[in-house]
């Protein structure tokens, strides 16, 4: 510590001497320092920046940094008494809010079982961020973030904190909108992340591992980024320290203005490695959008498998340069092939938009109404070729699954597809009755609900068939308890019906 403290007085004493000395040798010649206010800075850091030749953030996070705020997601179940013993939702060892509170606190609150006959509150949490984008309490975060949750709790950074009710969550942007009762509430300023630039400077405000407000800078380092499994967002790079818990939080430029809402890390620790990802803010208010109005989002569909070009698929296709997205498969009954797109054809614009690349098809698809007509124009027998399509709907292609299966009946209300358990998975599982969830969504996914349970009781009532799951939710108030089996655990999980 002695060293430290030593070697930084010298460094202040030799920065002072040097800036005295300088001074005094020219001081006709060099301007009195100017001194620029937290407002001033908050509305042009950039032009602050480039006379100190440092940025600085102070204004920026004084200014906005009220309107970003703490998630606390939490999934309360009932503890269900079994011969062996207490049973609950099990938590993941290797979350990392998990792992943060067990090193700090010891065991999380719900993790040891209880006696057999007990029945008490397990919850299982998470923490992220988010933002407040209206002053009557609209929030924007992630879906990860509040995915499973039936209790969420928002902080602001004057303490207050209020229940928030989820608006809509989508999982494929990973977009999440929340809403708290309160009014003239501090808010973010909405920018344009298209005229960002690579290297420019960006901030990111959230709570990496519960620490409230923390501020952290960097650069953008690429922008349009596509991700494996994320083909709808064209993601922000940056090597902004991002680390678990500032999940829905925003990216702030220099002026101020939110482009991005920080979603996620390529990391092979699980902390900071120099590689996190942002999810455009124009992007994001789409959805938001979307949800507010109706709940969920309408994708457009294609229907065809792509890849991308190299020289030499360019080549072979008569093409003097790589560009657009090489079809290799097309879906029988869908809309590309009702066009009549082939394998080979390579689609180069979409309502003359360049496709540059094949991993910009899928968003610009996506950004499409279904039902409306689209030209594509593709690459054919070494000549363009302009075709009209009618875009289908992405759900058409998710839904298809439980279609194609007459057993499988999604009860609207409660938001799941099941499907009566077969001979074998009742001996597996040690079952005499019971549902298995196929899909959820909705209610059912909001409580919590996942492929792969099996409902056995509603409000205490054993379930044995779908028609009679039908009836029961079709008659139940505006809430039901449903005991359900995961793995080996049985549990009751209490289920908002509106």
């Amino acid at each position: 510590m002695k060293a430290k403290s030593l070697s930084r007085g010298a460094v202040a004493v030799a920065v002072a001497v040097a800036l005295s000395a300088g001074y005094v040798a020219g001081h006709r010649n060099v301007p009195a320092p100017q001194v620029i206010s937290p407002a001033q800075a908050a509305m042009m850091p950039a032009e602050a920046a480039a006379k100190t030749g440092i940025p600085d953030f102070s204004g920026l996070v004084e200014t906005y940094g009220p309107a970003v705020v703490n998630i606390s997601a939490k999934h309360v179940v009932k503890q269900v008494s079994q011969r062996s013993g207490a049973q609950q939702l099990p938590i993941d060892p290797s979350d990392p809010f998990y792992q943060f509170y067990r090193h700090f606190f010891g065991s999380m609150p719900g993790m040891q079982g209880g006696d057999s006959g007990d029945q008490s509150d397990q919850p299982s949490a998470s923490l992220g961020s988010g933002f407040i984008v209206s002053s009557d309490g609209y929030i924007l975060t992630n879906a990860h973030v509040v995915d499973g949750a039936n209790v969420v709790t928002v902080k602001l950074t004057d303490k207050r904190e209020y229940r928030a009710k989820v608006v809509g969550a989508d999982k494929q942007s990973d977009v999440a909108v929340l809403k708290i009762d309160a009014t003239n509430l501090p808010i973010v300023k909405i920018g344009d992340p298209r005229l960002s630039k690579v290297g420019q400077w960006v901030v990111a405000i959230g709570s990496p591992y519960g620490f409230d407000n923390t501020v952290t800078s960097g650069i953008i380092s690429a922008k349009s980024r596509s991700l494996p499994n994320e083909n709808y967002t064209p993601f922000i790079q940056t090597d902004v320290p991002v680390n678990p818990g500032n999940s829905g939080g925003p990216l702030f430029n220099l002026q101020g203005e939110v482009i991005g809402i920080n979603s996620m890390i390529y990391s092979q620790t699980g902390g900071f490695q120099g590689l996190s990802f942002a999810i455009p803010i124009n992007e994001a208010i789409k959805v938001k959008d979307e949800l507010v109005k109706t709940g969920h989002v309408s994708r457009g569909r294609l229907g065809v498998a792509v890849q991308s070009m190299n020289q030499t698929l360019a080549n072979s296709f008569g093409m003097k340069t790589p560009q657009g997205a090489l079809v290799s498969s097309v879906d029988a009954s869908g809309p590309a092939a009702k066009a009549g797109l082939q394998p080979g054809d390579v689609i180069l614009s979409v309502n003359g938009t360049p496709v540059t690349d094949s991993s910009d098809l899928p968003s610009q698809v996506a950004g499409l109404k279904p039902g409306s007509t689209a030209t594509v124009q593709v690459w054919r027998d070494k000549a363009t070729k302009d075709m009209k399509v009618t875009i289908g709907s992405l759900s058409d292609e998710k839904t298809a699954s439980a279609d194609s299966d007459p057993t499988a009946q999604m009860q609207g209300r409660l938001g799941v597809a099941v499907r009566a358990l077969t001979p074998q998975e009742k001996s597996s599982a040690s079952l005499s009755h019971g549902l298995l969830v196929q899909q959820a969504g909705g209610p059912a996914a909001n409580a919590g609900i996942q492929p792969g349970d099996v409902i056995l009781a509603v409000n205490g009532r054993p379930v044995t068939s779908v028609d009679q799951l039908k009836q029961m939710i079709s008659q139940a108030g505006n809430s039901i308890a449903l005991l359900i089996q995961r793995d080996d655990a049985q549990i009751f999980v209490p289920v908002d019906l509106g």
